[in-house]
């Protein structure tokens, strides 16, 4: 898929930089950026929607209890 994106000057200067300096292409760090911003929004949605559920929850501190973790 192709995808057409405007950067402000100040942004497209820092994405050069950092292209040239390490040897990749922009389209790699823009598809890396992407990804990392798309794993992120969907991980906060999943755990708002688990949270919105009013489920019961188990604390870290419990958890670890109960797994023998604790010190």
């Amino acid at each position: 898929m192709l995808v057409t994106v405007r950067l402000d000057d100040k942004l497209a200067h820092r994405l050069e930089k950092l292209a040239e300096n390490t040897h990749r292409t922009k389209s790699f760090y823009i598809k890396q950026a992407l990804n990392q911003l798309l794993n992120d929004r969907e991980d906060y949605l999943l755990a708002l929607a688990a949270y919105e559920k009013e489920e019961p929850t188990t604390s870290i501190e419990q958890i670890r209890k109960e797994l023998g973790l604790e010190d």
